[in-house]
C-alpha cells in the first residue's frame, strides 16, 4: 500500500512526500488554487519573444493572432483534461500513467517525460542567465562570463532550493512570482508600446496554410504540450469533491492567459522590427532590453528572471516525480537534486560553447515533442474514457488490475513517434538531419516541400495516442471499472 506520510515532515519543511498517494487528510484548497502555479509559470516575458519565432514562420499578423490564440488555448486545454485524472487519483501525472500503460510498461514513458522536464528546466535557466547578463552589459556593469557565473549560481540555487524544498514552497513562491512578474510586465508592455508600427506590422505579408500550421504547432509545442506530463502534480492536492469543470477551467486559464497577451505584444514589436526580430534568435529575452529606458532594466531584469524561474520550479519538481516514477529509487528531495545538477551542466555548455540558441531550442521542442504528443493523445482517451476515481493502491503493484505492461498503450507511442519524426524536419543540429523520411514517400514534397516545417508529425503523432486508445482501449477500462463495483 502507498505510504500516507505527510508532505512537509522533513528537517525545514521540506516535503517527504514523493510519488506516494496523497491521503485525504492532506487534501484541500479549490480549482481557484490552480491559477497561481500555472499563471507564474507561463507570465515569462519570452512569451514576447515567441512573437518573433511566431513571424519567422513567414506569416501575416492576423494569421500569427490565429495561430497564437488557437495553439496556445488548445494545448493547455490539453493539460486542464489531463489535471482532471489529479484529482481522480490523488498522485502525479506519471504515476497516473500507469493506468494506462501498465506500471512497469510505464517506465518508458516515465524517462520521456524527465527528459522533457528537465531539457525544459534547463532551457529556462539558461535564458535567464543570458538576459541578466544583457541587463549588466546596457548598465555598464559587465555582462562577460563572470557576470553569467553569478547569474548562473543565483538562479540555479533558487530553482533547486525550491525543488528540494516541495510542494508547499513551491506554490508560496509562485504565488509572490505572479503578482510581481505581472505587475512589472506590465509596465514593460507600456514602455515598450511606443515601439510598435501598425503600419509596418499590417504590411506583413500573409504565408501559406503550411506555414500557418506549422507556427500553430510550434506554439502548441512550446506552451501546453510541454507541460501535459506534469498537469496533474498540482492538482492531486485538491480534495476529490473539488469541480471538474473548475479544475479544468483554472489550469486552462492560468496557463493560458499570460502567453495570449505576451505573444500577441509580441507579434507586434517583432513585426514593427526586423533587427529586434532577428535579434530575439540569439537572445530571446535580452533582446528586448535594446527598446526599454535605462531606469527600467533592472525591474525588467527582475521581472525576466522571475517569470523564467516559475517555470523552472514546476519543471524541476515534476521532473524529480518523473524520475522516481521511470524507477529511480531515492528520496524525491534528492531526485530533485539530481535534476538540478544535470540542469546546470546544460546550461553551462549551451551559455559558455553552445552556438544560436533558437536553433538548439527548436530541435529540442521537436524531437522530444513528438514522443510527448504520442504519449499526450493516449492520456486523453485514458481520462476520457475513465467514469471512476483510480484504484490508486493498484498504481503501484504490476499484479493489480492495471497490469504490469499494457502493450496497445505503448506501441501507439512507439509508432506515432516513428510515423512523427518522419513527417517532421530538424535542421537545427546535424545529428537530427535524418528526421523527415516519411515526406518524400507520402507525397508532401519532400524535406524541401511545403509541408516540410508544417509540424504534421506532432499532430500526427497526438492523433495516434488518441483514437488508437480510444478504440482499443475503450472494453479493457470498462473491465477493470466494472471490477470495482
Amino acid at each position: 500500500m502507498a505510504s500516507t506520510q505527510t508532505m512537509a515532515g522533513g528537517p525545514g519543511g521540506i516535503e517527504l512526500k514523493g510519488i506516494e498517494i496523497v491521503a485525504e487528510h492532506e487534501r484541500s484548497g479549490t480549482p481557484r488554487s490552480l491559477f497561481w502555479p500555472w499563471f507564474a509559470s507561463n507570465i515569462s516575458v519570452l512569451g514576447v519573444s515567441y512573437g518573433a519565432f511566431t513571424l519567422g514562420f513567414g506569416i501575416s499578423f492576423w494569421q500569427a493572432v490565429i495561430a497564437g490564440v488557437v495553439g496556445v488555448v488548445v494545448s493547455f486545454a490539453l493539460c486542464g483534461v489531463i489535471a482532471l485524472a489529479g484529482k481522480r487519483g490523488s498522485a502525479p501525472t506519471m504515476v497516473l500513467s500507469r493506468a494506462a500503460f501498465g506500471v512497469n510498461g510505464n517506465r518508458l514513458t516515465a524517462g520521456l517525460s524527465w527528459l522533457l522536464t528537465v531539457g525544459w528546466e534547463t532551457v529556462l535557466v539558461i535564458l535567464a542567465t543570458l538576459a541578466t547578463a544583457t541587463v549588466f552589459d546596457r548598465l555598464g556593469w559587465g555582462g562577460g562570463t563572470g557576470t553569467k557565473v553569478v547569474a548562473l549560481v543565483v538562479v540555479s540555487l533558487v530553482t533547486v532550493l525550491a525543488g528540494v524544498a516541495g510542494f508547499a514552497a513551491v506554490m508560496r513562491l509562485q504565488t509572490i512570482i505572479t503578482v510581481v512578474t505581472a505587475v512589472l510586465t506590465v509596465v514593460y508592455i507600456i514602455l515598450a508600446a511606443g515601439h510598435i508600427h501598425w503600419s509596418t506590422v499590417s504590411a506583413l505579408p500573409s504565408g501559406s496554410t503550411q506555414q500557418v500550421i506549422g507556427a500553430l504547432v510550434f506554439l502548441m509545442t512550446g506552451f501546453g504540450l510541454g507541460w501535459v506530463n506534469a498537469a496533474a502534480d498540482y492538482s492531486r492536492y485538491l480534495p476529490r469533491t473539488a469541480s471538474s469543470r473548475g479544475v479544468f477551467a483554472w489550469t486552462t486559464f492560468g496557463a493560458a492567459l499570460g502567453p495570449v497577451v505576451l505573444l500577441i505584444f509580441g507579434l507586434l514589436l517583432a513585426g514593427s522590427s526586423k533587427d529586434l526580430s532577428a535579434a530575439v534568435g540569439a537572445d530571446p529575452i535580452g533582446a528586448l532590453t535594446t527598446i526599454l529606458p535605462t531606469w527600467f532594466l533592472v525591474p525588467f531584469a527582475i521581472a525576466a528572471v522571475l517569470g523564467l524561474i516559475g517555470g523552472a520550479v514546476l519543471d524541476i519538481y515534476s521532473s524529480g516525480l518523473a524520475l522516481l516514477t521511470a524507477g529511480v529509487r531515492i528520496p524525491r528531495y534528492l531526485a530533485a537534486g539530481v535534476d538540478g545538477i544535470i540542469m546546470i551542466a546544460g546550461t553551462i555548455y549551451v551559455v559558455f560553447f553552445g552556438s544560436s540558441f533558437i536553433g538548439e531550442f527548436q530541435g529540442f521542442l521537436i524531437t522530444l515533442g513528438v514522443p510527448i504528443a504520442a504519449w499526450c493523445g493516449v492520456m486523453l482517451a485514458d481520462v476520457a474514457l475513465r467514469r471512476r476515481d483510480y484504484a490508486e493502491d493498484e498504481l503501484f503493484d504490476p499484479r493489480g488490475r492495471y497490469g504490469s505492461v499494457r502493450p496497445l498503450p505503448l506501441a501507439l507511442v512507439i509508432v506515432g513517434t516513428a510515423i512523427g519524426w518522419g513527417l517532421v524536419t530538424n535542421t537545427y543540429a546535424g545529428w537530427l538531419s535524418w528526421q523527415g523520411y516519411l515526406l518524400g514517400p507520402f507525397g508532401l514534397g519532400g524535406k524541401d516541400g511545403a509541408w516540410a516545417f508544417a509540424g504534421l508529425g506532432i499532430l500526427v503523432a497526438l492523433a495516434i495516442g488518441l483514437l488508437g486508445t480510444l478504440l482499443g482501449s475503450a472494453r479493457r477500462v470498462r473491465q477493470e471499472e466494472a471490477s470495482r463495483a
